[in-house]
Formats: structure tokens, C-alpha cells, sequence
């Protein structure tokens, strides 16, 4: 299958862009990665080539190993990176990844787990999700019958499918099931204006602190693209394949990938001081840092050397000190 894969990020994820992109490779994944950002671009990828990619004049692609190509996409948008999801996905559809039969979507905090043969079987079962730490949410839960009532006002009829609660965090398309996309695409538009606007989320200068327009009662669209998700898997006659919750590590069993949720991220934590008070490393910490020496090199190898000799320290003493 000719599959491609993208992101989106800003700031100090660029470390994560580098980890996801070393865990694809290792896990059998050949192919294009597109890595919508905002901002300025790490050295590490300005080794790459400045060329003009469809409507993108200052595209820079990085070749770093045979196989693999980084197309990085300067993004002009005002919308939260996160509201951005459907659109970037439609515009590679329409663009650079115009001949690729699948498309998923990573976020940068991710790190795949499973061979990749797994993620083109999967996406061929219906469009892929997997299920949310906070999931689930029963048919007349507030938030369903709010979203319900809400896309009701723009003539969009939702119908209950069952109570899982998908992450935003990482979805996969085939490109003859895109109608889900323009879906979400046109939700959001919709949502947009119950939050005051795309450019508001969870998120505000990379941290976790909403700027999102609070609602009397229920909040219904706080977390914003995630919402209007699983909205649209309500509105979509087409097939939705699920993983649970182990399916991202967010509880035992067969992790197929680690996502760090929360403003703790792999590579901004002191594992030192955790240990301190009584906190592990999480796995995901361990497989973030056991991805980052090739093909990318984002950290130095003093430092990866440095946090995986930590880790295991942490963990030792975790095992006589917890909180």
C-alpha cells in the first residue's frame, strides 16, 4: 500500500517529530513523512534541501536515511495546530500526497510501538481511532446530547453509534473513505464559532491552558478538534475501527504506540526530581528515549545516554520509594 504519514507542530516539539519519525522507521515504515509547522525549524532540519512542494515555495525536504523523506510545510494558518488536523490532511490529499491510497495523522507526542504492517491492516477495517483515556461517554451523557443539540442548529444529524470516546491524537484514512475528513473539516467550522474561533484550544504557547470560550453548564468543545472527532464519527455513515485504550498505553495490554499526554513531555522532564517524589518513569518515556539515536539525531548522545542512565536509576529507587 502506498501509505504517507503527517504532523503538525511548533516549538519544542521538533523533538518529538524526530522520535515519531525514528519509531515509523523502525517499525517498517518507507515512505513520505509531512510535517506541517509554525514558527522556526530546528537545525536538525534545516540539513534538508529548500524546494517548492505544490503550493508550498519554501518546503525544506530531509532525506535522512534511504527510504524516508521529511517534507516540511511552513503553515500560514491562525487556527490552534490542533484545529488544524483535518485541514492539513485534505491539503496533502489535494497536494504532495496526491497518489497515496492512505494518510494518517501522528501527533508529535506519539511514538509507534508495532510493526506498520499493523496500522495499513487496521485502516483498511474502516477509518482507524483509538479510544481515549477519558473514554467512555454512554449515549445520553451531557457532552453527546450537547453536541447532539449544538450540529442540530447546522442541520447536521448525529446518531449514536456506541459510548467510546476517541483521542485526537492519531487517526488513519484511507483516501476512498475522505468524506470523513471533510466531515470533521466542516464540523469544526461549525464548532468554531461556540469557542471563539479555531485559533482558541487547550493549548496556549505550548502549555496546557485553554483559551477556549467557556459555556454555561456543560463544556462540550474543551477539547476542541477532539470533540468535533468524535461528533463526526456520530454524523459518518461509513466504518469506524477502534483500539482501546491499551491501544495508546493508557492502560495495560498491547500498546501499538505511546502517546505522552499532559504538559509532561519525554523530553522536557526531570526525571530526577519525579524520582524525588515518588514518581516512575512512564513506559512511554522509556520508548521515546529508546527511539531517538537514528535516523534522526534531535538530542545529543550525551544527553540520550544521559536520560536513559537516569531512567533506570528511577526506576530502581521507584522500587523502594513511592508516593
Amino acid at each position: 500500500m502506498n501509505s504517507a504519514v503527517c504532523t503538525l507542530f511548533e516549538g519544542h516539539y521538533h523533538y518529538g517529530v524526530a522520535t515519531l519519525s525514528n519509531s515509523l522507521y523502525k517499525q517498517g515504515f518507507l515512505g513520505s513523512i509531512y510535517v506541517g509547522y509554525r514558527g522556526k525549524l530546528p537545525n536538525w532540519a534545516l540539513e534538508g534541501k529548500k524546494q517548492t512542494i505544490g503550493k508550498w515555495e519554501n518546503a525544506i525536504v530531509l532525506y535522512p536515511v534511504d527510504g524516508i523523506e521529511l517534507v516540511f510545510l511552513p503553515l500560514s494558518t491562525t487556527y490552534s495546530l490542533t484545529n488544524y488536523k483535518p485541514d492539513f490532511m485534505l491539503e496533502l490529499w489535494e497536494g504532495p500526497a496526491k497518489d497515496a491510497e492512505a494518510l494518517f495523522y501522528f501527533d508529535p507526542d506519539i511514538v509507534v510501538d508495532d510493526s506498520w504492517v499493523c496500522f495499513e491492516q487496521w485502516v483498511n477495517c474502516g477509518v482507524a481511532l483509538c479510544e481515549d483515556i477519558n473514554s467512555p461517554l454512554q449515549e445520553f451523557h451531557p457532552r453527546r446530547q450537547g453536541w447532539k443539540n449544538y450540529f442540530k442548529n447546522y442541520n447536521v444529524n448525529l446518531e449514536f453509534k456506541n459510548p467510546t470516546y476517541v483521542n485526537g491524537g492519531f487517526i488513519g484514512v484511507l483516501k476512498k473513505d475522505i468524506s470523513f475528513l471533510i466531515l470533521w473539516l466542516n464540523l469544526q467550522l461549525f464548532m468554531g464559532e461556540a469557542i471563539g474561533g479555531l485559533e482558541n484550544s487547550i493549548f496556549y504557547k505550548q502549555t496546557y491552558n485553554t483559551t477556549i470560550l467557556k459555556l454555561d453548564g456543560f463544556q462540550i468543545f474543551d477539547k476542541s478538534d477532539q470533540d468535533a472527532l468524535n461528533a463526526t464519527i456520530e454524523a459518518y455513515d461509513g466504518k469506524v475501527s477502534y483500539l482501546g485504550k491499551e491501544g495508546m498505553s493508557f492502560v495495560s495490554g498491547k500498546a501499538i504506540m505511546f502517546h505522552a499526554l499532559g504538559e509532561n513531555k519525554p523530553w522536557n522532564i526531570n526525571y530526577t526530581l519525579k524520582s524525588f517524589d515518588g514518581r516512575q518513569p512512564r513506559l512511554v518515556d522509556e520508548c521515546y528515549w529508546n527511539n531517538t539515536s537514528y535516523p534522526i539525531i534531535a538530542h545529543s548522545k550525551r544527553t540520550v545516554k544521559a536520560k536513559r542512565m537516569i531512567i533506570k536509576v528511577t526506576k530502581l529507587i521507584g522500587r523502594f520509594y513511592k508516593s
